[in-house]
């Protein structure tokens, strides 16, 4: 490849081309293929390393901690997981109709799994999101009225296509932390999609994030698109003989 074609790389920021293109011409001078066919090549390689690219900086944003794939669920073992319901999900149709999810169940059955499937489907769909342990949430929630960031935060929630919290339950909690947790659920609701993982069901979430008005009408945005899985069925972490 000459100099000036690969300036004209550089500058434009055609990296992935800026590297094969010397292949390519090579290989077109070999083969005699068409100069479509050549521009085809350079655009189609192109385009597939920037989205690879734009998927990792998606997935590296989340805070995933593993890449559990939705494929690989071993729906065999889990007799408590509606497979046919986890596979609709997988469709991701949930997500531009701002629909929630809330799964149910005791712990190793494969909540997080299930959770971290969806958001890693999503994530290879372009769309952006996040995940959180429930304390990690509440703690930066917290966090953020002694730096009073609060507001900077919630923008920053309040816009994540999907935001997974994972493992809510029975936390040391304080007042302020549970009404800006409400406020961020008010300020998601009918926008984006939330995918809760919780071994409490839903009665038990009044005795756990308190102030019984705030927590029903939590509730009533939660469940109003939503669908409840409620995994009754062994734990996954049996260990192997």
């Amino acid at each position: 490849m000459d100099e000036e074609l690969d300036q004209l790389c550089k500058q434009l920021g055609l990296h992935r081309m800026r590297e094969i293109m010397g292949r390519e011409m090579e290989r077109a001078t070999r083969t005699k293929v068409s100069y479509r066919d050549v521009v085809a090549a350079l655009l189609r390689e192109q385009y597939a390393w920037q989205r690879e690219r734009s998927f990792e900086y998606r997935v590296k944003a989340s805070r995933l901690p593993e890449r559990l794939s939705l494929d690989t669920f071993p729906f065999e073992k889990q007799p408590g997981v509606d497979a046919a319901v986890v596979r609709q999900l997988g469709t991701l149709g949930f997500v531009p109709t701002a629909d929630n999810v809330v799964l149910i169940g005791p712990t190793g059955v494969g909540k997080t799994g299930i959770a971290s499937g969806l958001l890693l489907r999503a994530l290879e769909n372009g769309y952006r999101g996040l995940f959180m342990p429930a304390q990690d949430l509440f703690d930066e929630l917290l966090a953020s009225l002694a730096d009073k960031s609060t507001r900077k935060l919630l923008n920053y929630l309040k816009a994540v296509d999907v935001l997974v919290i994972d493992e809510m339950g029975y936390l040391n909690l304080r007042p302020e932390q549970t009404n800006i947790f409400f406020r961020l659920m008010e300020e998601r609701y009918n926008r984006k999609s939330t995918i809760l993982t919780t071994n409490l069901e839903y009665d038990d979430w009044y005795s756990f994030l308190g102030r019984k008005e705030m927590v029903g009408a939590l509730l009533d945005r939660l469940r109003h698109r939503c669908t409840t899985l409620r995994i009754d069925g062994p734990s996954l972490r049996q260990p192997t003989a």
